[in-house]
């Protein structure tokens, strides 16, 4: 462990089938007026939506209503929402849906009390936080992101056709987050394919980095192998527990800073996918699998060794005096094959993207890279190749 590093979690997590009971005891915590954030209506389909508002009616809470955050966060929606904290002194926000819905909750937290444009001085700028924040939880029902227990927050703005994702200090994680696999049994396929590949691709970017002995890296291996078995049980039976409440805690720790300790890490696919996202509001997943897969071809030799390493921990391929450059490949093969099995898309076109688009993507991207760094016509490359995938 070269890198010297700080580590601080203060997020309380109840996990499991009934770790909405907590709620009650956690309400107690926090002033009269409660901020129920949430999405386009999925949580009341679910019955969700009333079994929270029961509890927080029973603990004698006001409850104001941000509803409509979309998949990817708008900047608008922050705004929207920073207004309704400022006119109803809102005490706590308790954001009720998957990573974006958390993400948003964050980025209002932060910005309903910023004095300036909190869009410039937070997520363009990176400047401290140095106004009041409302404390944010979360009942989580969409596993993928790792938001109820981070501080990121992703957030597009429209007009910029920017895509940024700032990750907090850690007073902005969530103070406790509710955590019940059950939650995520009605997701569509298409919706838990794309938080598998979104949580295997936050350990990758930490992963693909460094050339020393880390611990951090035989934690990145362990969970995603357990993803990969995890994930080929719920894509057959989407209500099998184990394998969902697997899946569940490994995207928690999947984008816990605990998975990049002393480790440079990388970032560099979810730079280009936040630009594709800010043209085609694609699924984040699906669009970080189109990106991955030749971004690390075009890569891979620049790190050849945690290339093979990755082929051989991860996927179970021999060496057999094999090349490296062979084995390495093969492992990036497997990736490759896991996601076609589990229905991911991997082509730009299905994702919503245009020929057009392609240049305006790449030139906008933010460029940073572990192994190598890219020049934006090699981004260009990379989502040609991902436009003509088959």
């Amino acid at each position: 462990m070269n890198l010297d590093f700080i580590y601080k979690n203060p997020t309380t997590i109840y996990f499991g089938r009934d770790a909405l009971n907590n709620l009650r005891t956690e309400l107690g915590n926090y002033g009269d007026t409660v901020m129920l954030a949430y999405g386009k209506g999925s949580i009341k389909n679910m019955g969700l939506y009333d079994q929270v508002v029961s509890i927080l009616k029973e603990c004698g809470k006001n409850i104001v209503e941000l509803t409509g955050i979309m998949p990817n966060p708008t900047y608008e929606k922050v705004t929207e929402g920073a207004k309704l904290v400022r006119e109803n002194d809102v005490d706590l926000i308790l954001a009720v849906g998957g990573g974006s819905v958390i993400d948003c909750a964050k980025g209002i937290s932060v910005s309903a009390y910023c004095e300036g444009d909190p869009w410039t001085k937070y997520w363009l700028q990176f400047q401290p936080v140095d106004n009041k924040i409302v404390p944010v939880a979360s009942i989580l029902t969409l596993a993928g992101t790792g938001s109820e227990m981070n501080g990121g927050s992703v957030i597009t703005n429209d007009d910029m056709k920017l895509k940024m994702g700032r990750v907090f200090p850690a007073e902005m994680n969530p103070k406790f987050s509710i955590l019940n696999p059950e939650y995520t049994f009605s997701l569509p396929t298409y919706q838990l394919v794309s938080g598998i590949f979104d949580m295997m691709s936050h350990l990758m970017e930490s992963y693909f980095s460094g050339e020393d002995d880390v611990t951090t890296d035989y934690l990145i291996e362990g969970l995603l192998r357990s993803i990969i078995h995890s994930a080929k049980i719920a894509v057959k039976d989407p209500k099998d527990y184990e394998a969902r409440s697997n899946l569940m805690w490994s995207s928690t720790l999947a984008m816990n800073p605990i998975m990049g300790l002393s480790k440079p890490q990388d970032w560099q696919v979810h730079m280009i996918e936040h630009q594709l996202g800010a043209y085609t509001d694609c699924a984040h997943g699906m669009g970080l699998a189109a990106v991955s897969l030749p971004y690390y071809r075009a890569i891979y030799k620049n790190g050849l060794d945690k290339f093979v390493r990755f082929a051989t921990q991860v996927w179970g391929i021999e060496e057999r005096d094999k090349p490296k450059e062979e084995i390495a490949l093969a492992g990036i093969d497997a990736l490759e094959a896991f996601v076609k099995e589990c229905g991911i898309v991997i082509n730009l076109k299905e994702l919503g993207a245009t020929e057009e688009m392609l240049p305006l993507v790449a030139n906008s991207t933010v460029i940073l890279g572990g192994y190598k760094k890219l020049t934006h016509e090699e981004i260009l490359d990379i989502l040609k190749s991902a436009y003509a995938a088959e």
